[in-house]
């Protein structure tokens, strides 16, 4: 959200505007300028007039029920980046989450799940992973397992790691002697092209091999080829955990906002397409964390309580990107949030990879 230029502000503006942002994150109440008084080592007279020039700016706003101010959304974006530092995690939180990532490798989904559950834990705060997209991933090797004489299993393996499995049904009893012949055909003709290639031009590049296939794998493929590699559903793209979190914030007390929570934990289609908004990657880093406030989100309600924060980070495997993220309301610990996303996208990266 661009907001209107301003003259840059002073040291004395950026060290009240930081005490602001900082202390209403910690206790969700307006602050005074006596309380900021002694910590900044002015005035109260000073403090004061610091803040009425911040709120004159449009960095902090002054709720009709208190002498205190509160941030706005151009002072948390001003706080966001320029002046906030990142906090580390602790030892035993970074711990906590590498062994977690590690002790599921092989099962994306299982990490993805258990990630954003211990994600809500630690930020207080709705956690996210969104695995990959399989359709920009490029198929390593497909391999076919029978279950029965007339049902298989198709294994799609992508680089980098990623996997996919479906169940199908050949339309005659399974020759096992021949599986292995007609599988590595198949590998020649599709290996190395992305699933959302293989949708479009699949059948014409097995279709000749139909005539000397005994077990009916390639009249699968060219049957259900579509559903054999299409995109996996939402649901099981977005793993959503902490919503018990969530909803404890202060700013959720009522029961609008907390059914708000609940659908935005349930709406993993709404949740996906927020996480692979363009804008949601910096193109001068795209590894970087990046923070997305208020009305910013697209989420926001503006004049009807508050809105939501998101605070994410990518990670890849293999051609695949996912994301980790946070959402929140927009008093959410932004130096914390950055922190843990980009150490859990790290982690994805660095250790679902190898």
């Amino acid at each position: 959200m661009a907001f209107p230029d301003s003259d840059p502000l002073t040291t004395r503006q950026e060290d009240v505007l930081r005490r602001v942002v900082q202390h209403f994150i910690d206790t969700a109440s307006p602050v005074g300028s006596k309380a900021l008084a002694e910590a900044v080592e002015l005035s109260s007279a000073s403090v004061r007039s610091t803040m009425r020039d911040l709120e004159d700016a449009g960095y902090l706003g002054h709720p009709h029920t208190s002498a205190g101010r509160v941030p706005t959304e151009r002072g948390y974006r001003t706080y966001v980046d320029s002046l906030m530092d990142v906090t580390g995690l602790s030892d035993r939180e970074a711990s906590l989450l590498r062994e977690s990532i590690r002790r599921r490798l092989g099962d994306l989904e299982a990490v993805a799940r258990e990630t954003s559950r211990l994600l809500g834990r630690l930020s207080q705060l709705l956690g996210v992973v969104l695995t990959p997209s399989l359709s920009t991933g490029v198929l390593e090797r497909i391999e076919v397992v029978p279950l029965g004489a007339t049902r298989v299993l198709f294994v799609l393996a992508l680089r980098g790691g990623l996997a996919r499995t479906v169940a199908a049904e050949v339309d005659v009893v399974i020759d096992e002697r021949a599986l292995d012949g007609i599988v590595r055909r198949l590998n020649e003709r599709l290996a190395g092209h992305s699933l959302e290639e293989i949708r479009r031009t699949g059948r014409e590049r097995v279709r000749d091999l139909a005539e000397e296939d005994g077990t009916g794998i390639v009249r699968v493929v060219l049957r259900d080829g579509k559903a054999l590699f299409r995109e996996v559903a939402p649901e099981r793209r977005a793993a959503i955990g902490g919503a018990q979190h969530l909803v404890a914030q202060p700013e959720f007390s009522s029961p609008e906002w907390v059914r708000d929570v609940v659908e935005l934990a349930e709406s993993e289609d709404v949740v996906v397409h927020l996480l692979e908004t363009p804008r949601l990657v910096d193109p001068t880093d795209p590894d970087r964390a990046v923070v997305l406030i208020g009305r910013e989100v697209g989420r926001g309600r503006p004049g009807d309580g508050p809105s939501y924060s998101v605070v994410t980070a990518p990670y890849r495997l293999g051609d695949g990107v996912g994301a980790v993220a946070v959402l929140g309301p927009t008093r959410m610990d932004y130096s914390r949030a950055v922190g843990l996303v980009e150490y859990v996208a790290s982690l994805l990266g660095d250790e679902a990879s190898d």
